[in-house]
């Protein structure tokens, strides 16, 4: 009896993984199509026959992530957003050191206007690997958003609009305000960007961000016309470099892609 209720359970066992890797097989098919609605089906059935199936629980995950609606706050899309991080986090408990996993986290949290966890995951990502430039880029870009809401949010209590040039006009007392409350991050986004142009010297979308954090730096000049002068001078450096590296890296992509065909 004992004998016998063990080969019936290794054959239920087996007949499940298989039924779970046939599920993950149609869910890639799915999600490869773009029909991700479809692939989160297969890939929930796959996980419900093989919790332990390897990819499935990321597929699952990656399935829901492409399922939400960047700065959409409906219920419908919140639900999306935490099904993803959740799936995710599973995947981290099975491989801690999943990066594409913590990834997907901070994209979440990123793309549903939670920056600040946002780049908490990013943070990790770097632990786990210190040269990863996207995740540095990304910290740097993270903090640029906060400043500049911060100082859309200054001017607008006193009427201005932002200028990018360090806004002369503003009273001393807003100035001390956007001073106060964007040094750390223009700080730190500084810092990032700087490391994720030092892993990839071509990082030309970090370049343009590092130009907009420095017209940031700009508004702490408050009346002090050579700190406003240095601080647009690196505004005007980066800029540059940002478009002449973009321009490079163009041209690049384009001579690689011709040199891709062959001519008969």
């Amino acid at each position: 009896m004992t004998a016998a209720t063990l080969v019936l359970l290794i054959s239920v066992t087996g007949c499940q993984k298989l039924k779970a890797r046939d599920q993950l097989n149609k869910g890639v098919q799915a999600y490869k199509s773009a029909k991700y609605e479809e692939a989160i089906n297969h890939f929930e059935q796959a996980v419900n026959d093989d919790p332990k199936l390897p990819m499935a629980r990321s597929y699952l995950a990656t399935a829901y992530a492409q399922q939400v609606v960047p700065d959409l706050k409906t219920p419908e899309n919140m639900k999306m957003a935490n099904l993803a991080i959740e799936n995710f986090k599973k995947v981290l408990i099975e491989s801690p050191d999943d990066v594409n996993a913590m990834k997907g986290v901070a994209s979440i949290y990123f793309n549903i206007d939670k920056y600040d966890n946002a780049r908490k995951w990013q943070q990790q990502v770097l632990q786990a690997d210190p040269n990863d430039a996207e995740a540095a880029y990304t910290i740097g870009s993270i903090d640029w958003r906060l400043a500049y809401r911060n100082a859309v949010k200054e001017l607008t209590a006193v009427g201005m609009k932002d200028n990018g040039e360090g806004n002369v006009k503003m009273p001393k007392k807003t100035c001390e305000a956007i001073t106060s409350e964007n040094t750390p991050l223009v700080n730190e986004g500084i810092q990032y960007l700087n490391k994720s142009i030092q892993i990839r010297p071509s990082y030309d979308a970090a370049m343009a961000y590092l130009q907009l954090m420095y017209r940031r730096q700009a508004d702490f000049a408050c009346g002090n016309k050579e700190q406003l002068k240095a601080t647009m001078a690196l505004v005007d450096q980066w800029s540059s470099k940002a478009m002449a590296t973009r321009k490079a890296n163009e041209e690049k992509k384009n001579k690689e892609a011709t040199q891709g065909v062959t001519m008969k």
